[in-house]
């Protein structure tokens, strides 16, 4: 079993001692725990800064939470009401339900994917870094990736990725696209995600995941699933651990074309659980309180990298419920120094790793997280910023 996106763990545990942290691993970020690992303690959990796993830190609202609570009449039976997930879902998205299916969170349809697309040795084109579940499960299926580097403005290369997917066609399963990109929080816009899909072979599919989409705000950026609707086998993936903050209850969906979604439905495992399935729904409807989430991680975003940047430390500009900052320093040591602050950061992210991937937490995390950050990094003065 691969370790994937939603596996909230990650520089948590490394710096409790629990599990090991390394390039290859976010735990609990994207889904399933590690077997046979043991998790801290509640009391000890609850009093760490949570800003390594890019979670929705204010939690489900009330009416989530009501219909969770509502749901758990059927915890005893095997066919229950579903609460029309898939039905809303594609509601959303102008689509058939036969173009959704539905999952034990975004990491699922990763998975789904590359089982589906990368048998027999075919192969996963992307860039690096970026969310790496995608290659490491190509891994795991003897299979690889080709993996392009990001421009020095940290942006994905429309032009480098085409060039790649036709020298290579012959080799390839799928194109893999994170748009926003974690970890650097770097949009693709729409012209250039219609430029990619317009400059290769027509029937190779991509695969872009949308699970920070809820957050950007650039109106260079758009959703990609209206290409679903054009037939254009395209893959969207989205999950509710962010913006819906349903992180623990694992669910997610993606958005193709009926055909493809037939050919990933046989590799999926199905186990969406009732509670997610009435939460999910009633996340749908809470568009108010998402646009506040979205209001308030961006105005906490905005403050703490320019407390950041005033102290001397260059960010990357993020569309997305996290940022990067250019540390000096390998990150994997800041790691555990952080936690002895009780304040988790992110995982290490090759060949990035002198910067830090930092979450957005509430006010108070936040205020806890620069505290700590200027009681490990001197202030640089504009001379020594240079260094």
């Amino acid at each position: 079993m691969t370790v994937s996106r939603r596996n909230f763990l990650g520089g948590v545990a490394a710096g409790l001692g629990y599990l090991k942290v390394g390039s290859e691993v976010d735990l609990f970020a994207q889904g399933q725990g590690a077997p046979g690992r043991s998790r801290p303690p509640m009391d000890e959990y609850d009093s760490i800064a949570h800003l390594s796993s890019n979670e929705n830190c204010w939690g489900p609202p009330e009416t989530v939470l009501k219909a969770m609570n509502q749901s758990f009449k059927y915890a005893m039976r095997y066919g229950y009401p579903g609460g029309d997930v898939v039905g809303e879902v594609a509601k959303l998205h102008g689509v058939k339900q036969e173009n959704i299916l539905l999952t034990a969170g975004s990491g699922e349809v990763l998975d789904v994917v590359g089982t589906t697309f990368l048998m027999g040795g075919k192969k996963v084109l992307g860039v690096e870094p970026s969310y790496s579940s995608v290659y490491q499960h190509a891994t795991t299926i003897k299979s690889s990736a080709i993996k392009l580097p990001l421009g020095k403005d940290y942006r994905q290369s429309i032009p480098a990725i085409i060039k790649a997917a036709n020298d290579h066609a012959a080799e390839l399963g799928l194109v893999y696209l994170c748009n926003p990109n974690n970890p650097t929080g770097v949009i693709v816009t729409k012209e250039e995600v219609k430029q990619l899909l317009d400059g290769i072979p027509k029937d190779m599919p991509v695969l872009i995941d949308e699970a920070y989409h809820h957050f950007v705000d650039d109106p260079k950026y758009a959703t990609s699933t209206p290409y679903v609707i054009e037939g254009r086998p395209v893959i969207i993936a989205r999950t509710f651990s962010k913006i819906a903050a349903l992180a623990a209850m694992r669910i997610g969906y993606a958005v193709a074309p009926a055909e493809l979604i037939q050919k990933m439905r046989p590799y999926s495992m199905g186990s969406v659980n009732v509670a997610a399935r009435f939460g999910a729904v009633a996340a749908l409807k809470d568009t108010a309180g998402q646009a506040e989430i979205k209001k308030r991680t961006i105005a906490l975003r905005k403050k703490t990298t320019a407390e950041l940047e005033a102290h001397g430390y260059e960010t990357i500009p993020s569309e997305t419920n996290f940022f990067m900052v250019a540390i000096g320093r390998e990150i994997q040591p800041v790691i555990q120094e952080f936690m002895q602050k009780k304040v988790a950061v992110g995982r290490p992210f090759p060949p990035m790793t002198k910067h830090m991937r930092v979450s957005i937490g509430t006010e108070d995390e936040m205020a806890r997280f620069v505290t700590a950050f200027k009681e490990i990094f001197p202030a640089k003065t504009r001379t020594t910023a240079g260094v």
